[in-house]
């Protein structure tokens, strides 16, 4: 991949991504980025700008009606209980408004392709894993048919018009959660789909991950060598975020939160034991917090193991065996981070993300500049460890 370093330096005219990603380019020619594999397992697109595109693949006629019906300007409406928060900063970070008016050259190719690969370029990505954005709220829906007819929907839409036209673009596909049987469903007749290198669960939602309802899931994951992925969101409307008066907050806490009940549930209760090849990714909820999980949970253990009667080793050991994605990650104290990087066994378990076009995205200097990582390390964080969970060839 050959990554040019954008020319242009007038802001006034229309959002670019390449202008906008000038330094980051500057930053990817200067460390020689392409002289390495470097595989971003978090990215995002706002899928809500096709809404009026993903309508049209709802199955059911009736819930394509209600969906149709609520379209607004662009096909753009609010489908999912996405909570008001301020990720633009009061307005100062303006990317998620002005990237509606990106010019996108009339190619053939649809327009999340075009931008994904500007980025892409940019930053000096070879494989990029997508996400969206909006529907990482959509476990808190309280109609469950609602999410199972948007997963589908949106699985068929995002391998039609988007990862059928790049190979670089992959996907962890959304699982409608809520409903384990629309999950294992969706596992059977998804998994051949070019581009879908795993599943997802967003980490927002309320269901017990140990339920036995899940357990064909889990197995079928298993069965098919596809990992399973714990998208961390935050939500200002769980009860204990409601005392929170800031948004700075919710988004230190939340993101965490969720994950740290899932795994703790996933750990204590043997799927680990019970499912011991099955690959799970913790996504987006930094690293900080694993430290205290893994000796808060060894503590409790070694006093009450007669309550967690499948495990054969510490919890910490059974977390040191899973995967995490590096955003955020947390650099305001170096020793902190080269600590907890250690315990998790960093260049084996955790892997790239720049979370971008998020507000507080990483670029690959986040890695690729720790002065405390071997050249190996970061090799393998960057893209060589992604490369093997993902089976990327």
């Amino acid at each position: 991949m050959t990554t040019e370093t954008p020319a242009i330096k007038d802001t006034s005219g229309p959002f670019d991504t390449r202008q906008h990603l000038a330094n980051a380019a500057k930053q990817a020619e200067e460390r020689r980025f392409n002289d390495l594999l470097i595989v971003d397992v978090d990215a995002h697109h706002f899928e809500n700008d096709s809404w009026s595109e993903i309508f049209t693949y709802v199955e059911d006629p009736v819930q394509r009606q209600r969906f149709e019906a609520s379209a607004g300007r662009r096909g753009r409406t609010a489908v999912t209980p996405v909570p008001i928060g301020d990720q633009d900063v009061a307005g100062r970070i303006r990317r998620s408004v002005e990237r509606l008016d990106e010019v996108v050259e009339e190619d053939g190719r649809h327009r999340d392709v075009v931008i994904n690969r500007r980025y892409m370029d940019s930053l000096g990505i070879d494989y990029s894993i997508v996400f969206p954005t909006p529907m990482l709220h959509l476990g808190l829906h309280p109609r469950v048919e609602v999410e199972v007819a948007l997963a589908r929907a949106y699985a068929r839409w995002l391998s039609d018009h988007v990862l059928s036209a790049d190979s670089s673009i992959k996907t962890m596909l959304y699982l409608p959660f809520n409903d384990p049987r629309a999950s294992l469903r969706m596992v059977e007749e998804f998994s051949d789909l070019p581009g879908v290198v795993g599943f997802m669960v967003t980490s927002t939602r309320y269901g017990p991950v140990h339920h036995n309802s899940y357990m064909p899931v889990y197995s079928a994951l298993e069965e098919r060598g596809m990992p399973l992925g714990f998208h961390a969101v935050y939500s200002s409307y769980e009860r204990s975020t409601e005392q929170l008066n800031r948004f700075l907050s919710v988004h230190a806490l939340g993101f965490p939160f969720f994950n740290m009940i899932h795994l703790t549930n996933w750990v204590i209760n043997g799927l680990p034991e019970r499912f011991p090849n099955l690959k799970v990714v913790w996504i987006e909820s930094g690293v900080a917090w694993l430290p205290f999980l893994m000796e808060r949970l060894d503590h409790e253990y070694a006093m009450r193991s007669s309550e967690a009667p499948l495990l054969q080793r510490l919890p910490s050991e059974y977390i040191r065996d899973m995967y995490f994605t590096s955003q955020p990650l947390e650099r305001t104290n170096l020793k902190a981070l080269e600590y907890t990087l250690d315990r998790i066994n960093a260049p084996t378990q955790l892997m790239y993300s720049s979370d971008y076009p998020h507000w507080d995205f990483d670029p690959p200097s986040a890695i690729y500049d720790l002065p405390f990582l071997s050249d190996e390390a970061k090799r393998k964080i960057l893209g060589e460890t992604a490369r093997e969970v993902f089976r990327l060839g």
